[in-house]
């Protein structure tokens, strides 16, 4: 009986053994994350301490620090990160840690996360192996201009752009010249940037064993604000279809990174545009076709025949942080308040005009007061550190978007 455990028991280990060093054959696992502002991160580290107020992100947040409550570095993920204005473009790297979100100064540690670390985070916890990222992002930047992939082809101004620059005068010829000199460029830097890593991965992770190689494993896209409100590009946004040029392009981006990266069946998560949060719960009903459309286009590629299976689309309206927007939809109330006192309307308290500008300033400080409570105000220092165009600089919803995204590429 003992001869035939220690039988067992050496068969056990054996096969252990055999599956780590399986493991630790297998090629780096490399993942590219791309995109605008949101995929820089404008959340502050400050903004971790909320996550600890909802038992959703209290485990995510155990994840993110050490026993001191302090960001954790990741031991086993490493990230090159190439971002920066015009006149500033650099590359930080290094151990995966936070800081790798929106920076003043490229190379420099900064005080805010993208979705990255939580990205690296979970989908090393996933894989048990070492990973590289390799982050390309730049605010303020348009799939139908400055992403726009090689084979979608040049950009095509319509008619009413046409007609516009006219009623400017502006020279049309001079215009498409720049949109020409503008066009794919930020495509091209974040190509050429992913290729430079590739192309000696040891200077960014210097354990990188060659003799094993490396796997493109997966891509992240997370843009869609500066297309979203371009109005001239997309005249008929508010209509069903309206959106359809961004999904044509992006479908384009896929394959030519696959192709450009030599890895035809790379996994795409795409990062559906969630600013506003759930569409039933906006404020006003203004937005919602525009901001529906734009979300359906987006996230559109993941149906089509041609990927399914390696293109997912996570919708990140649900991780929008719907507390931050109660208080901000009531801070909109002070305000209109604050102007209709100063315009005398006559449905509000001073329309016979008699507040002084101190009296119209004790009102309203008695109106916010009975409208926002001290426990909503003390939750937003805390938990915002940016606009809502930026998802409130959130950590608890830059987390679960990263969170996200990694669950995608990896688990799917």
């Amino acid at each position: 009986m003992k001869k035939l455990l220690l039988i067992t028991l050496s068969f056990s280990l054996s096969c252990f053994f055999h599956l780590v060093t399986l493991a630790n054959d297998n090629p780096l696992k490399v993942f590219i994350l791309c995109g605008q502002s949101n995929m820089e991160g404008h959340a502050k580290i400050s903004t971790f301490e909320a996550m600890k107020l909802d038992p959703v992100t209290k485990p995510i947040y155990k994840e993110m620090v050490d026993a001191s409550g302090n960001p954790v570095t990741c031991d086993n993920v490493w990230i090159s990160y190439f971002t920066g204005g015009r006149d500033n473009m650099g590359e930080g790297y290094g151990k995966l840690t936070a800081g790798y979100g929106s920076r003043r100064v490229p190379s420099e540690m900064g005080e805010k996360i993208g979705p990255e670390f939580t990205f690296g985070i979970y989908a090393q916890k996933a894989l048990k192996e070492p990973i590289l990222i390799i982050k390309t992002a730049w605010g303020g930047k348009s799939i139908h201009t400055d992403f726009r992939p090689p084979s979608a082809g040049p950009y095509v101004f319509n008619e009413n752009e046409l007609e516009n620059f006219k009623r400017r005068g502006k020279d049309i010829k001079e215009v498409k010249a720049e949109k020409t000199e503008q066009t794919g460029r930020f495509y091209g830097l974040m190509m050429d940037h992913v290729k430079k890593v590739l192309a000696d991965i040891k200077r960014v992770y210097p354990q990188y064993n060659e003799k094993k190689g490396y796997e493109v494993a997966g891509f992240a896209w997370f843009q869609g604000w500066n297309d979203m409100v371009a109005s001239g590009t997309y005249p008929n946004r508010d209509k069903p279809g309206g959106y359809d040029a961004y999904t044509d392009c992006l479908a384009h981006f896929i394959r030519d990174a696959r192709k450009d990266l030599k890895a035809p069946k790379m996994k795409f998560v795409i990062g559906v545009m969630g600013v506003g949060g759930p569409l039933d719960k906006y404020a006003s009903p203004r937005y919602v076709p525009i901001h529906g459309n734009f979300r359906n286009a987006m996230a559109a590629p993941a149906e089509m025949p041609e990927f399914k299976g390696n293109v997912f689309a996570v919708r990140t309206a649900k991780f929008w942080d719907m507390r931050l927007k109660e208080l901000e939809d009531k801070q909109t109330q002070v305000k209109q308040m604050a102007g209709f006192l100063k315009s005398k309307h006559e449905d509000h308290a001073n329309k016979d005009g008699s507040m002084s500008a101190a009296d119209q300033k004790e009102y309203l400080e008695r109106y916010r007061k009975k409208l926002i409570s001290e426990e909503e105000e003390a939750y937003a220092q805390i938990a915002r550190s940016n606009g809502g165009y930026h998802y409130y600089g959130s950590a608890k919803t830059m987390a679960q978007i990263g969170k996200a995204f990694a669950e995608a590429l990896v688990g799917n």
